[in-house]
């Protein structure tokens, strides 16, 4: 089902708008249809996300509660992250 979505601009813009969109073929409503569909999709992709990141936390905290989770230095964390990033750049 389409909903209709209102919004109020002064004239001014309204007419330049129209302007542009027209010499680009298009419609304000095109145009208006266009960024609503782009902001929808941005934010299901950061819903999507979200969620992710939430279930990384929870699988993170459910193997420090369940003692299978191993700690590293922050010396050695960093030399290995080093490690991997160095190598990233060399295939590059």
């Amino acid at each position: 089902m389409d909903t209709r979505v209102q919004f109020r601009i002064d004239e001014e813009t309204k007419r330049l708008a129209q302007q542009r969109t027209e010499s680009q073929g298009r419609t304000l409503s095109d145009a208006c249809r266009e960024l609503t569909e782009q902001l929808a999709d941005q934010q299901r992709k950061a819903t999507s996300h979200d969620a992710w990141l939430t279930e990384q936390v929870n699988l993170a905290f459910e193997k420090f509660q369940t003692n299978r989770s191993t700690f590293v230095e922050h010396e050695h964390a960093k030399s290995s992250m080093s490690e991997r990033k160095a190598k990233i750049r060399e295939r590059c």
